[in-house]
């Protein structure tokens, strides 16, 4: 019996994490479909993965792409749009199941909270938005009964640890240093 494909929504589509899961897409024909594409600047790559994928719509952040955005895709069944509102707003359509949170820093704060708020897992890539407001995010996820799976470097190898280790408590985790404003800071500290 086979099921119907995931419709994805790809906040930060253009980026290494966005390319990368479009990878995946493109590897699992079937399994999955686009419902939405955003990205902040890159509106050349933007335009080519709608043509490619077909989305519902996208979403170019910076609102001085728009009209190149919209004129490549004019004729297209690609609702186009731009800014941050947009972004809010394609993340909680009904047309999607799962939203991949690919973007930098906290702007991925606004679609991440509609997104769980419309009942859409979440693939979260974003960081910062833990980091910004983890309470929220936690409470919110609890409230709306979503999953909330992340997907990227260590806060994705932490998780893949401590799934299944409720009857076998962690004490410690320990978090190498392996890239970021820090990694520098950090070594020299120890070398002292």
């Amino acid at each position: 019996m086979s099921h119907p494909p995931k419709r994805l929504t790809l906040l930060g589509s253009t980026g290494s994490i966005g390319t990368q899961a479009l990878d995946v897409v493109r590897s699992q024909p079937g399994r999955f479909t686009i419902s939405a594409l955003s990205a902040h600047s890159n509106a050349g790559l933007l335009i080519q993965q709608a043509l490619e994928f077909r989305p519902a719509a996208v979403v170019i952040g910076d609102e001085k792409h728009y009209e190149t955005v919209k004129s490549a895709l004019a004729g297209q069944p690609t609702e186009v749009l731009a800014g941050t509102a947009a972004l809010a707003d394609i993340a909680g359509r009904p047309d999607t199941d799962i939203v991949l949170t690919a973007m930098v820093g906290y702007a991925g704060l606004l679609p991440t909270v509609r997104a769980i708020q419309a009942g859409k897992t979440i693939a979260l890539a974003n960081k910062e938005t833990l980091v910004v407001a983890g309470q929220l995010i936690t409470r919110l996820v609890k409230e709306h009964g979503v999953g909330l799976y992340p997907v990227d470097s260590e806060h994705s190898a932490i998780f893949q640890c401590l799934v299944g280790e409720e009857q076998n408590p962690i004490e410690k985790i320990i978090l190498t240093a392996s890239g970021g404003p820090f990694r520098g800071v950090v070594c020299r500290s120890w070398l002292r």
